[in-house]
């Protein structure tokens, strides 16, 4: 499932329609971004076909007021099978390769998040989400203090939009999910 997925949305990165997608999802996440009264936060840097939220968290980042110290973050995986950090990211933020060769920010400024976007390779109609299979999210979710627990918000397109997904014990649904075209 997660291969057929992964290759549907390498695919469709080359296709035409995929700028209109892009475009759409970008002002739904704007949109939603706005109306969350969050100061932090955490993203991912886009890899194998996923939207890059870049641009969207630099112009939230730009459009906060003076006593508004908005910060994004970027996870960095500090130890294989542990929970991810986050470190403060800007546009001009100076990166390096982290694992996985990822970039990281360079400076390890560490921040934590009131709300997380986290990459769909796939989800359901239920908001559970199919990622990449290391379960980094699940661990750092489940390490989060329950007090401190962030909204999570899925990045997705519609064309990983399944019926249903298998579950273990360990999954939780994300609070919301947004694509180029709907808001689960």
């Amino acid at each position: 499932m997660r291969a057929t997925l992964l290759a549907r949305r390498e695919a469709q990165q080359e296709e035409p329609s995929r700028a209109l997608a892009d475009a759409a999802l970008g002002e739904r996440l704007r949109a939603l971004l706005e109306a969350r009264p969050v100061r932090c936060i955490g993203f991912y840097w886009p890899v194998a076909g996923e939207f890059d939220a870049r641009v969207v968290l630099t112009d939230w980042l730009a459009s906060g007021n003076a006593g508004d110290a908005r910060e994004a973050a970027l996870p960095v995986v500090v130890q294989p099978h542990a929970p991810m950090a986050f470190h403060a990211w800007r546009a001009d933020s100076p990166m390096k390769a982290g694992r996985y060769r990822i970039p990281v920010p360079e400076e390890e400024h560490v921040v934590v998040p009131e709300l997380l976007l986290v990459p769909c390779v796939g989800f359901d109609a239920d908001r559970y989400r199919l990622g990449y299979g290391g379960g980094y999210y699940d661990r750092t979710l489940a390490a989060w203090p329950a007090a401190r627990k962030p909204v999570t918000i899925g990045i997705a397109y519609e064309a990983g939009k399944l019926d249903a997904l298998p579950r273990e014990l360990h999954d939780m649904p994300l609070d919301a999910i947004v694509t180029e075209a709907a808001l689960y």
